[in-house]
């Protein structure tokens, strides 16, 4: 009940302008950090095993702008979700289309890590690309449902769940359809190995070079800003990746880590802190979250 509830606030609020929008969700997502103890105190590790460099203080600054960030992404999402692909396009804009259009002709792999505006980047790609995303279900089947109906609401696209492995996605790039891939998550050691990510080892699925060995695919990190002020979002998409996939699995994947990193110290506080990264641990190494 409380998924639909959401599902109808949001859409309500999809009607006001993007400023206004803005100012709901930074106040949303304090309101998230006072009261989801359980996702404050994950990020809030995160942070510390990733910049141990910063003072308790900084990271608790720096997690407070991460839940403003994250709370006007929820509520901007309804633009995504029920706007116009008018409105949409003025929203989040792209950058670096060239990138992907020198790549005509050539099935490519859009990189897209979890930056608090992947929802808005995956819908508006859809617009002009098309193509089929890999997705983890939702606990609740409603919002399941609802996602997965919104992803694919422009035509052309199609998401496949990580559950029904990779068949469909490999049909769906024989009719030349572009693959999105998010790989940044902590799923278990099912296809994955521990590589460093911020110098602490993370259980990291090595989706991205096998697929791209797989279907002979070209690379393209794409990668979403959230603007300050109400100024909607930009998605850059940066060229394609040479030499990639390489000889070796592992140096995939911590080069695919290693770009990550890099981009979340341009913009530390909109990255997901609140998933557990580092929920595998390598053998022998104690948990890093308190409960489960």
């Amino acid at each position: 009940m409380s998924g639909r509830i959401g599902i109808f606030v949001l859409w309500l609020l999809h009607f006001l302008p993007l400023p206004l929008l803005a100012v709901i969700g930074r106040g949303v997502g304090l309101l998230a950090y006072l009261l989801i103890t359980k996702r404050r105190r994950i990020a809030a590790t995160n942070l510390g095993l990733c910049f141990p460099e910063l003072s308790r203080t900084e990271r608790t600054r720096l997690l407070r702008r991460h839940f403003q960030r994250f709370g006007r992404a929820l509520v901007e999402s309804s633009i995504a979700w029920w706007g116009s692909a008018e409105r949409l396009r003025q929203v989040v804009r792209i950058e670096g289309m060239e990138h992907a259009d020198a790549l005509e002709g050539e099935r490519f792999i859009a990189l897209v890590p979890h930056f608090v505006g992947i929802e808005l980047e995956g819908v508006r790609m859809a617009i002009d690309y098309g193509g089929v995303a890999v997705y983890v279900r939702q606990r609740d089947p409603y919002v399941d449902a609802f996602l997965k109906r919104k992803r694919e609401r422009f035509p052309g696209t199609r998401m496949v769940a990580r559950q029904e492995g990779v068949i469909p996605i490999l049909r769906a790039l024989r009719d030349g359809r572009a693959l999105q891939l998010s790989p940044d998550m902590d799923l278990g050691l099912q296809d994955a190995m521990f590589v460093p990510f911020f110098g602490v080892p993370a259980a990291t699925i090595t989706a991205l070079s096998r697929m791209a060995r797989l279907m002979r695919a070209r690379v393209i990190p794409v990668v979403i800003r959230q603007l300050d002020g109400g100024r909607g979002y930009v998605a850059r998409i940066y060229p394609a990746w040479e030499d990639y996939p390489s000889a070796s699995v592992e140096a995939d994947t911590r080069r695919m880590n290693a770009f990550i990193e890099e981009r979340i110290r341009e913009m530390p506080e909109q990255y997901l802190w609140t998933h557990r990264r580092f929920k595998t641990r390598p053998p022998g190494e104690a948990p890093v979250y308190r409960g489960k």
